[in-house]
């Protein structure tokens, strides 16, 4: 009985060696995927200021083009 015992905190010792092994390739792929998240994050947001830049540059545009055609109604221009 004292033979089993003392080789199963053998292998207990064992067991928690190997994830030891494993906690530097766990801690490296949750630093890539929290990267990856930030890397994908800064992306989406620099697409998301694009497009609302461009939005905002269509509606002046339009806003210009508005006033054009009131100027013109109006026989301020030609």
């Amino acid at each position: 009985m004292f033979a089993v015992l003392a080789g199963d905190s053998r292998d207990d010792k064992k067991a928690e060696a190997q994830p030891k092994g494993h906690t530097g390739k766990t801690v490296l792929f949750a630093l890539l995927g929290v990267g990856a998240v930030i890397l994908l994050s800064f992306f989406i947001f620099k697409y998301w200021q694009k497009k609302k830049r461009e939005e905002q540059h269509a509606r002046l545009l339009k806003l210009f083009e508005e006033d054009d055609d009131i100027e013109v109604e109006l026989g301020l221009r030609d």
